[in-house]
């Protein structure tokens, strides 16, 4: 299939997926209500974040939380809930675009957390917002190989800083519209943690097999969407267009191998209203099968994903289908089918 990668995977369920959500509520009533200056010079609605991005309020770490510590809590959650012993996890993959530090990876403070044994690979996997559907794929892979028998993935993203260095940036009397409208995708983010862990289906029937998936890259928009903890810069115009062209091609060209127009459920990356119209629309999908959690949480970077699938686990009944379906900045995209 040109330009196209598919992988299959016959033996890997997953065995659970589990989030921890921070306990700090901010509405964008609130930010919009910082940003009143701003927004009143520039001439922009102060529904703004509502009105474009359909966010209503979005998660932060409160006094005494921290990603890490939460993403160690998803771990052990996700552990119990798979009847899995932390001595028999032979893979950690952290996914996170959050990082307090360059090194040591941000795996080791989790592998410590979870007080894994000192077999267990650890490392991180970076592809933004893609993070954690490619970190399911490569434990998948390590699986089915045979070279572990049970591995635990994880995200924990904090978007504290980027969001009260945005903020006080759009305030200074210098920031034009274009400058906004730049940086409005920062204004979208939330924080949350969350795992899965994987095992063979053999040695764990009551799992959800792994069927496999697709990906896909366009890397001449490498430089569309650029962040950092000091702030995220978007063409959000070209962003949008740029990663639904991608969608649909690794949509149409997997067809030939792969039946994704009825699935039960698709688990989309939650980055905003547009986004998730626009792929609904373009790839003709039943808008009642596409559950969200960006009006509640924003865009929690790869942690989206697992949240949306946690809380929706429970309305899935076995035998049904699920795809997870995720753009990264870069970009990247990534699908890979679930049997419930």
């Amino acid at each position: 299939m040109p330009g196209n990668a598919t992988t299959r995977f016959r033996n890997v369920s997953l065995l659970s997926v589990t989030s921890t959500i921070p306990s700090r509520v901010t509405t964008s009533a609130e930010l919009q209500d910082r940003l009143a200056p701003a927004l009143d010079r520039l001439r922009l609605p102060r529904t703004v974040l509502q009105r474009v991005a359909g966010v209503l309020e979005r998660r932060n770490w409160a006094p005494g939380e921290g990603s890490d510590e939460a993403t160690v809590a998803a771990g052990k959650a996700a552990l119990y809930e798979a009847g899995v012993n932390p001595a028999d996890i032979g893979l950690l993959i952290n996914t996170s675009v959050t990082r307090k530090h360059l090194e040591p990876s941000v795996a080791v403070r989790l592998h410590h957390g979870l007080d894994l044994p000192t077999s267990a690979i650890n490392f991180d996997v970076a592809n933004a917002c893609l993070g954690f559907v490619n970190g399911m794929s490569l434990a998948a892979g390590m699986i089915e190989s045979g070279q572990v028998r049970y591995a635990i993935v994880l995200a924990g993203e904090d978007a504290d800083d980027i969001q009260v260095n945005t903020v006080e940036r759009l305030l200074r009397a210098e920031s034009d519209r274009d400058a906004f409208m730049s940086e409005f995708a920062s204004l979208t983010l939330g924080s949350g943690s969350a795992a899965a862990v994987l095992g063979r289906t053999d040695e764990n029937p009551g799992g959800h097999r792994l069927l496999g998936g697709v990906t896909r890259a366009a890397t001449q928009y490498y430089d569309l969407c650029v962040g950092s903890v000091d702030g995220m810069f978007t063409d959000a115009r070209m962003l949008l267009k740029g990663g639904l062209d991608l969608v649909m091609s690794a949509w149409r060209e997997a067809s030939d191998e792969w039946d994704w127009s009825a699935m039960d459920r698709y688990v989309t990356h939650q980055v905003s209203k547009a986004h998730t119209a626009a792929v609904v629309k373009a790839a003709g999908l039943d808008r009642r099968r596409v559950p969200t959690t960006y009006p509640r949480y924003g865009n929690v970077g790869p942690a989206s994903i697992p949240i949306t699938l946690a809380e929706e686990q429970q309305s899935l009944r076995a035998g049904d289908r699920v795809l997870l379906m995720g753009v990264g900045s870069g970009l990247n995209t990534a699908m890979m089918e679930l049997a419930w």
